[in-house]
């Protein structure tokens, strides 16, 4: 199946967003309240009041990273200034409100910001620093690689800095490889056993670190058979690739992935978008639900960054 590269860019974009929309309003609700009140459609308010359609920042900060990789470059230190942009002055947002911003994003934002840290230093790379604040932005450095001439090492480090501006542990910059090894495999070539591909493509790469360990599970055969109460959707970095793949290994379409997903509970709208972007570019534009886009804010806008690369 051939598709033009920034159509799926396009479909990644919208899948991302209109998933972390979905996940607004029922963030930290948890899977009980969820079963009884689950989320069909999409909605407003909420957690956070914001109205129906609003993305929160796991969109702004990957738009802030599109918006920075014009004409096939990368600038990190324009990435953190966007990032500084988002963070303080509301832009990069669909209302010019910031909200949802983790304690990591946060913090290293802070440290480039005020604290004078280069895009090298700024990321926290303590243990308790593994939540999914990479992971949920990092697509669009994967789309940057896809084509770049280069050995996949030199790919893998673009992906690992991209991470390390926030998340600079080795564990969320694994997870953010494995992501990448998936999608790459899903912009060439968009069915399920892509997916498995790219899975078993990143646990020979990561064999031997000792922080892969930590996604076993992932790398299991019967890892997409595992019971939904086996899966947890919490923040943490783990947990997060963990739902997003079984969503999405477990779905027939974009709608019943990312619906599957955010109904998990939690960090609904960051599992949301990681699930979202992944069936975005496996399930295409076209599949996602026409309404959801026409309700998504400023859905040209967002489009219009796939034209970047």
């Amino acid at each position: 199946m051939t598709r033009e590269f920034n159509e799926v860019l396009k479909a990644v974009i919208i899948g991302h967003a209109v998933a972390d929309a979905l996940g607004v309003p029922v963030e930290f609700k948890d899977r009980e309240y969820l079963s009884l009140h689950p989320i069909t459609d999409m909605v407003g308010y909420g957690t956070y009041n914001m109205p129906k359609g609003s993305w929160s920042d796991d969109t702004s900060m990957a738009i802030c990273s599109l918006s920075a990789l014009n004409n096939g470059k990368i600038n990190f230190d324009k990435i953190m200034h966007n990032f500084c942009l988002w963070y303080y002055n509301g832009e990069f947002t669909p209302t010019g409100v910031t909200f949802d911003v983790g304690s990591t994003c946060s913090m290293a934002i802070e440290n480039y910001y005020n604290n004078y840290k280069t895009w090298k230093e700024c990321g926290l790379g303590t243990e308790n620093s593994n939540g999914n604040g990479s992971l949920m932005r990092i697509y669009p450095f994967v789309f940057y690689t896809y084509k770049l001439q280069t050995d996949l090492k030199t790919k893998i480090d673009i992906i690992e800095l991209a991470s390390g501006l926030t998340h600079a542990h080795k564990r969320s910059k694994i997870a953010c490889g494995i992501y990448a090894f998936i999608l790459w495999e899903l912009i060439g070539n968009p069915c399920k056993n892509s997916i498995y591909i790219g899975l078993q493509k990143a646990k020979e790469y990561y064999l031997n670190e000792l922080e892969g360990a930590y996604f076993y599970r992932i790398f299991a055969d019967n890892f997409a058979s595992l019971s939904p109460n086996l899966i947890n959707s919490s923040g943490y970095v783990v947990d997060s690739l963990e739902a997003s793949i079984w969503c999405l290994l477990n779905s027939t379409n974009y709608k019943t992935c990312v619906l599957k997903a955010v109904n998990l509970g939690e960090d609904t709208d960051s599992i949301g978008a990681i699930a979202g972007s992944l069936a975005g570019a496996l399930y295409g534009y076209n599949d996602i639900p026409l309404e959801w886009k026409r309700s998504l804010i400023k859905k040209d806008y967002l489009e219009s960054f796939s034209k970047n690369l």
